[in-house]
C-alpha cells in the first residue's frame, strides 16, 4: 500500500529509467547534457513544482567491483556536474527519488537517504507513493514489483534479490566490461534491448553487420539476398520434376542464360541455396523441438521473458485497474520499468509509462532476402507534467530534442527502411472532475533542453 497522499506542489514532473552508472563502458551517459539542461530549466521556472524520478535513476546493479556506499561515491566522482545541478535545482523545487530494480539498494540502506539529502534529493524508500493534485490523486511506482523476473521477494531486504539481479550482474555488467573490444563498441547497449527475448537476435545482428570478417560477409551476402528467390525457384523445380508444370522453370533458365556469366553465377547461387533449404527442412523439426525445450527451461528459471511487449503492458493495465477500484480518487497511475513510453486510457482514467532516457533499439526487417534483423537506435528524452486546472487533472507530454544515433553501418541502412519507433502520444490530456479523459490533437512539445522558458 502507498502512504497517504500529501500535496507537496501544484505541478509534478516525471522521468525515470536513467540507469546512470555501471562498470566501464556502462558509465557513459549519452544524455547527460540534456539532463543537465532539463534540471536547469526546472530551476529557472517560476512555479510550485516537484520533480519525481520514479525508479532506476542509477544503475547500481551494474557495479560489480564496488560494494555498499562505494557505489554512491563512484557516482558523485564520475558525475560531479550532475550532482551539483541536482543540488542547485533541489534548492528551488523538491526532488524525489523512489527505488527501481536496478537501483534497488536505495530501498535497503538508510545511508542513501542521508547522502542524497546532501544534494537536496529526497529518497522515499517505498514501492509506491502518491501525490495529491487538487481533489484527485496520482499513484506513482516504478513497476518492478509487478514483474516476476524483477520483483523483490522482500522489499527492503538487500539479500532478497530477484532473478533479474543475477542476470544483470552476469550479463549486462559483463557486457559493459567487454564492449570496448568490439569494432563498434556496441555490446554496452544490451540494457536497451527490450524485451530480453530479443537479445539473441540483437547479438546475431551485430555479429553479422559489425563483427564478421568483411570478406565472409560479402561472400555469403548474395546467397542470403537470393534466399527467398531460391525458395520460389525450388517450387518451380518441384513442379517441373513432377511433370505438373515445366514452362516457368524453362522460361527462368532461358532468362538466366541470356545474362551470360552473371546468369550463371545467379544460377549457381540458387542451386546452392536449394541444397541448403533441403537440408534445413530435414533438420527443422528436431531443431524446433530442441529450441522450444531450451526456451521453456530458461523461462522456468526466469532467465528470459517470453511475453510480448503488449502482454507486459497488460500486467500494468490490470494493476492500474486494481488501484482505481480500491482508490477511486486516483486519476493517474504512473509507472516506468519497461522503457516503453505510453499514455493509455483505462476505466476513464490514465495510465502513464514514463519511458527511458537510454537509447532505444527497434527491430526492423530487411527489405529483401534472409538476413539478420537490423536494430535501429533512437532517443526519446521525454517527461510528463501533471498539474491541476480548475478541478481537472492535466497530463502534458514533452520531448526534449536529441538527434538519434548515426552508428548504423552502410549495409544496415541500405537493406532496411527507417521504422516508426513510437505510437503518438497527445501533448495534452485532461481527466475532468467526472473522470473522463480528453486529449487534444497537438503533438508533444519538442524543446531545447536548456531554453529556460515556461510552457
Amino acid at each position: 500500500m502507498a502512504p497517504p497522499e500529501t500535496e507537496r506542489a501544484n505541478t509534478y514532473y516525471f522521468i525515470s529509467d536513467l540507469h546512470i552508472g555501471g562498470d566501464e563502458q556502462l558509465q557513459h551517459v549519452e544524455f547527460e547534457a540534456e539532463l543537465l539542461g532539463f534540471l536547469r530549466e526546472l530551476e529557472a521556472r517560476d512555479e510550485d513544482a516537484e520533480l519525481i524520478v520514479n525508479g532506476d535513476a542509477f544503475g547500481l546493479w551494474e557495479f560489480t567491483e564496488l560494494e555498499g556506499m562505494e557505489k554512491f561515491d563512484a557516482l558523485v566522482e564520475r558525475y560531479p556536474e550532475l550532482f551539483e545541478q541536482l543540488k542547485a535545482t533541489g534548492e528551488r523545487i523538491p526532488i524525489t527519488f523512489i527505488p527501481g530494480n536496478h537501483d534497488y539498494e536505495l530501498a535497503c540502506y538508510p545511508a542513501y537517504v542521508e547522502r542524497l539529502a546532501e544534494y537536496n534529493v529526497t529518497l522515499e524508500q517505498e514501492v509506491a507513493i502518491t501525490r495529491a493534485v487538487g481533489d484527485r490523486v496520482v499513484w506513482i511506482e516504478h513497476g518492478q514489483q509487478r514483474d516476476p523476473n524483477n520483483r523483490s521477494p522482500e522489499f527492503g531486504n538487500p539479500y532478497a534479490n530477484p532473478p533479474g539481479y543475477f542476470v544483470n550482474r552476469h550479463i549486462t555488467s559483463r557486457a559493459g566490461k567487454l564492449s570496448a573490444r568490439g569494432k563498434f563498441n556496441w555490446l554496452k547497449d544490451i540494457q536497451s534491448v527490450t524485451p530480453m527475448t530479443e537479445i539473441p537476435d540483437w547479438i546475431i545482428s551485430n555479429y553479422f553487420y559489425r563483427e564478421m570478417s568483411p570478406l565472409i560477409r560479402y561472400v555469403v551476402l548474395p546467397f542470403l539476398l537470393l534466399f527467398n528467390v531460391s525458395v520460389f525457384f525450388l517450387v518451380l523445380v518441384v513442379l517441373s520434376a513432377t511433370g505438373l508444370w515445366s514452362a516457368p522453370l524453362e522460361l527462368t533458365e532461358q532468362a538466366l542464360g541470356q545474362l551470360g556469366i552473371v546468369g550463371a553465377i545467379i544460377d549457381l547461387v540458387l542451386v546452392v541455396n536449394i541444397v541448403v533449404i533441403t537440408l534445413l527442412t530435414v533438420i527443422s523439426v528436431p531443431l524446433y523441438i530442441l529450441v522450444r525445450d531450451v526456451r521453456k527451461t530458461l523461462d522456468r528459471f526466469g532467465l528470459i521473458r517470453t511475453g510480448e511487449p503488449e502482454a507486459v503492458a497488460d500486467a500494468y493495465v490490470e494493476g492500474a485497474r486494481a488501484v482505481f477500484a480500491e482508490r477511486p480518487e486516483v486519476a493517474v497511475f504512473v509507472y516506468g520499468h519497461t522503457h516503453r513510453v505510453s499514455l493509455t486510457e483505462v476505466d476513464d482514467r490514465l495510465v502513464v509509462n514514463t519511458g527511458t532516457w537510454l537509447r532505444r533499439l527497434f527491430r526492423q526487417n530487411v527489405v529483401f532476402g534472409l538476413l539478420p534483423w537490423v536494430f535501429y537506435p533512437s532517443f526519446r528524452l521525454n517527461y510528463f507534467r501533471i498539474t491541476e486546472d480548475e478541478g481537472d487533472v492535466v497530463v502534458e507530454y514533452h520531448v526534449i530534442e536529441k538527434e538519434d544515433p548515426t552508428d548504423l553501418t552502410l549495409l544496415e541502412q541500405v537493406l532496411t527502411r527507417t521504422p516508426r519507433t513510437d505510437d503518438p502520444i497527445p501533448g495534452r490530456t485532461v481527466v475532468d472532475a467526472e473522470s473522463r479523459p480528453t486529449s487534444t490533437d497537438e503533438e508533444p512539445v519538442e524543446q531545447s533542453p536548456s531554453d529556460g522558458t515556461d510552457d
